[in-house]
């Protein structure tokens, strides 16, 4: 989640602009990481990258420099980059159409405070979207484990299928030799048949041609 925003002049460091929120998971407060903003902002200049996410701790600050202002969010180290800079490219073109002009005007620090309802806002459709996106993906982890499963099931049944149709197979050609077989035997019994019923024929003719 967003834990800090800041928005400060890159030409002096100039804090413009600060919001805070608790630490939820911990509970903590992470003013000491105000400070280390504030020293982040000091250390800028026209040269330095114009995005970047920097390690602290638990955290990560993440800052755009758009028309020669920083915005920087703090985040925990599982946040999005990609909603974290999307969230500082909405404040920054929002912060620039209204206060833009006056920027380099001003002398006091958080001369701007009251851009804080803006950030509040933006914060919550930023949460919002995390909140919907870690919807998705469960829903998609659960679809693909749906998917796995069935997927197991029907390569499973595939398989005890596959062996039926073996086993059918095979009898079917049991069948079919046994088929073959018994029409042979039954042949040859007829002849057996007929050959012993002509010796039979033979020996009475003989029988009686010889008396």
């Amino acid at each position: 989640m967003a834990l800090m925003t800041m928005i400060a002049r890159v030409a002096d460091g100039l804090p413009l602009v600060g919001t805070m929120q608790e630490d939820e998971q911990t509970g903590k407060s992470v003013l000491e990481y105000q400070n280390q903003a504030k020293l982040l902002f000091r250390k800028l200049t026209p040269q330095s990258p114009r995005r970047c996410s920097i390690e602290t701790g638990p955290y990560l600050f993440h800052y755009i420099i758009e028309n020669d202002v920083c915005y920087l969010v703090l985040c925990d180290r599982q946040f999005s980059k990609k909603l974290a800079y999307s969230f500082l490219e909405e404040i920054a073109q929002e912060f620039d159409n209204n206060y833009g002009r006056r920027v380099n005007s001003v002398t006091r620090p958080y001369a701007f405070i009251e851009f804080d309802i803006y950030i509040q806002k933006a914060r919550k459709g930023l949460t919002d979207r995390r909140r919907n996106i870690n919807s998705i993906n469960s829903q998609l982890q659960d679809v693909q484990r749906i998917m796995v499963q069935n997927i197991d099931d029907v390569l499973a049944r595939g398989a005890v299928l596959s062996e039926l149709d073996t086993k059918t197979q095979n009898l079917s050609m049991l069948s079919a030799k046994y088929k073959k077989d018994a029409t042979y035997l039954n042949r040859k019994s007829m002849y057996v048949k007929a050959a012993a019923a002509s010796i039979i024929l033979l020996v009475f003719v003989f029988y009686f041609w010889v008396l």
